[in-house]
Parts: C-alpha cells; sequence; structure tokens
C-alpha cells in the first residue's frame, strides 16, 4: 500500500528515508533510522515491530542480510509483509512477501533502496531511482522528495494519496528533519512545502541544539537569532 526509499548522502553522510501511500499517517509506522547507522522501512500489512527490532539489531551491528533473516523467520504473517533495510555501508537487504499486494517489488542502487507494494507498476520503482540519480546535487531532503514525486508522476499507490513523510538523521540520535503529513489531498506536495518552511529557521536553529560533543548546545538567544539572521542572509 506503499513505497518508500531509504539513502544515505555520501557527502553530509546522512541517513533518509521518504514514503507516500493511501494510509493514513504513513510517517508514524513506516520509516526508523539508527544514527549513522541505517534505516529500516516497514510496509504492506505492516509489522511495527520490524523497524522497532530492526533498528536495535543495526545498533548492536548485524548486517541488514541478518536482520531482514531475523525478523522475517520470527514472523508468521511474513508473507504479507514488505521490508527493506540499508546500512550505512551501504549494505541492503528487501523482502516482499508471496502475499503482499501487485505491484510489489524493490529495487536498489549505490547508496539507495527503494520498495513498494499495491502500486500502478514497476514504473513507480523505476522512475522513483532515476530521479534520484539526477538530482545528486540537491541536499538530501530535497532529492528524495524529487524523487517520490517522480515515483509519483508514475502512477504512485494504485488507490490514490492520503499521506507522506520524510526523516533524516545526521549524526545525533535526535532528527535532522521530520516530517509528517497524515491526511492530505496532496500529501507529497504539502510535504515538499513543509521542507521548504524548514529551511526559513529550522534548518539554521537546529546547529544550536546541544550534541554529544557539546551536551549544552547554544542556549544564549542573542547568539542564536544572530547566527541565524547571517544564515538567512547568506542564503540571499
Amino acid at each position: 500500500m506503499t513505497w518508500s526509499i531509504i539513502a544515505r548522502d555520501s557527502v553530509t553522510c546522512q541517513i533518509g528515508i521518504a514514503v507516500a501511500t493511501k494510509f493514513f499517517a504513513v510517517g508514524a509506522r513506516v520509516p526508523h533510522i539508527a544514527a549513522g547507522i541505517g534505516g529500516v522501512a516497514t510496509q504492506a500489512l505492516i509489522n511495527p515491530y520490524y523497524g522497532i527490532d530492526g533498528v536495535k539489531l543495526l545498533r548492536e551491528g548485524k548486517s541488514p542480510r541478518e536482520i531482514a533473516d531475523a525478523l522475517i523467520s520470527a514472523d508468521h504473517g511474513c508473507e504479507s509483509r514488505q521490508l527493506h533495510i540499508m546500512d550505512a555501508r551501504g549494505r541492503i537487504a528487501a523482502h516482499t512477501g508471496t502475499e503482499c499486494v501487485e505491484w510489489c517489488g524493490h529495487i536498489e542502487g549505490d547508496g539507495y533502496s527503494i520498495a513498494g507494494n499495491m502500486l500502478a507498476g514497476a514504473a513507480v520503482l523505476d522512475d522513483t531511482a532515476k530521479a534520484y540519480q539526477a538530482n545528486a546535487a540537491l541536499p538530501l531532503a530535497r532529492r528524495l522528495i524529487a524523487a517520490m514525486r517522480a515515483g509519483e508522476k508514475a502512477g504512485g499507490d494504485k488507490r490514490g494519496k492520503q499521506s507522506a513523510a520524510l526523516l533524516i538523521h545526521g549524526s545525533e540520535e535526535w532528527s535532522d528533519l521530520d516530517l509528517r503529513v497524515d491526511d492530505h489531498l496532496d500529501p507529497l506536495a504539502e510535504l515538499e512545502r513543509l521542507e521548504q518552511v524548514s529551511r526559513e529557521r529550522w534548518v539554521h536553529f537546529r546547529k544550536f541544539l546541544p550534541t554529544r560533543e557539546n551536551p549544552a548546545g547554544i542556549a544564549d538567544r542573542a547568539t542564536i537569532d544572530a547566527g541565524i539572521a547571517a544564515a538567512i542572509a547568506g542564503q540571499g
């Protein structure tokens, strides 16, 4: 009922997942990321524990293939599930159960994995991949949205549109970006709008938040406001 892309930016080392579907609040269940380690997307007749346990196993150093095998072997409903996993080394594993609704499948490339089910056709994944490859100059968030928009143009979820999400992590356990469109007539367009809004202040503000290396972050409001103003001026 969904298609998603997991990708890693080779320059920033960010890991991101974008997803869209004709179902409510897809961002609450499909995308899961272990910062700096890898990402998991669980979809079709979703098993939330694929994401919860998948990121736990990533943190324990298991490979995507080991994780996928472990999750599937413990689940008698696995033939109704779809799962794909990519780690920071670019290793990928995927599972599309025999009972997933057509069109369903998975493709992968250098630094990305794409999977979907109940789609208009194989072109949804193919065009998502082509757009991702063609937009290498874009920041990861915009590159992922452009890829998903191309997949939607190829037919997307054959039932229609309802929700979309974008989750990106850098080196910290808190997300660089976590955008969710839970119920909308044009969710990817709204996701694109929210990403644009995030660049007004959030992407500049997050640089002042606490990190593991700097547990206090920057707490002086004047410094924060001046830094954001300078960053915004630099964009012009």
